[in-house]
């Protein structure tokens, strides 16, 4: 569909049909794949890692290979298509691409690998104890790490494309799908070098710590910074820093980097330092106030749980990340169905932009108000043990549904071209 698609409905009616479209779908598929009340009963795992996984496929195949080769198709039948070949994809991604072949050289990126050392008494504990092939496996530390390696893909692959506008690949002559291709191994290379710096050093840790020695992955470099060697550090920034990226191509409409007079690629290394510096503004604002609602039994049931506050401090960063996942479906739907609106008659000028901005704040508050205080992630998802309210917020794993409830939305959007929702602005009248 076209980027000039009128509303079919008129607005703001096109915009709640689709909100309540999209969350039904979600809560209805999550309750057939998630929740433990359903008939999968996958939560978290493995549901989190193909659910990570799915999202950035579908990345790859919308903003890096512009949908092809199914862009001349008719909706929703290109739909449809896209959709069975993301999960074609997604299957083949985690159990050849990460399981069969970069497990070759890693175990701590294949479950498949971890469970075979596990099957073979290889896997031996602090003080020569064995671990079973069934705490392995409930442990998802291959699972775990591959989410982790998806989580900088968030951000690592659509940076190219949102603040560099496609460098080195663009401005070019090159067509689809080399172009794509081109774009997807350039990115790959930019997600390996922070993978590297920020995620594979908590794997060196708990190798070493948790399960015995390591030699080859180095530990935290980040625990003098802020007293926690967890990766949630990294989780907490950088949930934060995705959140500004997309705000940026999405209600902040290229606000405030397009301001930027500098040729590529120095404006889009600009823009993202300052991308960065915004997300870790945010995530310690978060780590800062969060004290102040979370309440005194949640914050005594942390602190006892380890010493010297670690784990109070990595639940902080954790929390950060999760405050930031609220706000994932206000801005896009904000953006993609109520397209921008505001009482102010420029829908690109600075009033505009900093009322969609308090706005998505405020609409991301109420997410989580409802999630963790109305307690939908208890009677509305299934999770039992949120019971008293630090219970919630200890062990609430918002994060999961956030990404789960964008996935109907991006994918309308994606894959369908708002199919259901918008028409043709030269059919509409």
């Amino acid at each position: 569909m076209a980027h000039d698609a009128a509303p079919k409905y008129r607005q703001p009616l096109t915009g709640i049909l689709a909100f309540l479209a999209f969350f039904l779908i979600a809560w209805g598929t999550w309750f057939l794949f998630s929740d433990l009340r359903g008939p999968a009963k996958l939560f978290p795992y493995p549901f989190v890692m193909y659910l990570a996984v799915m999202i950035l496929v579908g990345l790859w195949q919308h903003m890096l290979l512009g949908d092809w080769p199914h862009q001349k198709l008719s909706q929703p039948l290109k739909g449809i298509v896209m959709t069975m070949v993301n999960l074609l994809v997604t299957f083949f991604v985690i159990h050849v691409v990460f399981y069969r072949v970069l497990g070759l050289g890693f175990n701590f990126l294949s479950q498949s690998n971890l469970d075979a050392v596990a099957q073979a008494g290889k896997a031996v504990l602090p003080g020569g104890k064995i671990m079973s092939v069934e705490a392995m496996k409930a442990a998802h530390f291959g699972e775990s790490a591959l989410v982790s390696f998806v989580l900088i893909g968030f951000f690592s692959y659509p940076v190219i494309t949102i603040l560099f506008g496609k460098w080195p690949i663009r401005p070019s002559t090159l067509e689809q799908p080399q172009a794509g291709f081109a774009e997807l191994g350039w990115t790959s290379l930019v997600t390996l070098f922070f993978f590297v710096v920020l995620i594979v050093p908590f794997w060196g840790f708990l190798y070493s710590k948790a399960l015995g020695s390591s030699f080859g992955l180095n530990t935290p470099w980040w625990t003098s910074i802020n007293g926690t060697n967890h990766i949630h550090w990294v989780f907490g920034w950088w949930e934060w820093s995705i959140i500004a990226l997309f705000m940026t191509a999405n209600v902040w409409r290229g606000k405030p980097w397009n301001r930027i007079r500098l040729p590529q690629p120095l404006k889009g290394l600009v823009s993202m330092i300052g991308v960065f510096t915004m997300g870790y503004l945010m995530a310690l604002l978060c780590v800062k106030i969060a004290p102040l609602w979370i309440g005194s039994d949640t914050i005594a049931t942390l602190k006892a749980a380890k010493p010297g506050n670690a784990e109070y401090i990595r639940f902080l960063w954790y929390h950060a990340a999760e405050i930031a996942g609220f706000m994932l479906i206000p801005f896009l739907i904000w953006h993609h169905y109520f397209e921008d609106r505001t009482p102010f008659r420029d829908v690109d000028g600075w009033a505009a932009f900093a009322f969609r901005t308090v706005g998505v704040l405020v609409l991301g508050v109420i997410n989580y108000l409802f999630f963790y205080y109305a307690n939908f992630g208890h009677w509305g998802l299934g999770n039992s043990h949120m019971t008293s309210v630090s219970q919630r917020l200890i062990h609430g794993e918002s994060l999961v549904w956030n990404f789960w409830w964008i996935i109907p939305l991006l994918w309308n959007d994606w894959f369908f071209g708002k199919w259901g929702f918008f028409k043709e602005r030269s059919t509409a009248h």
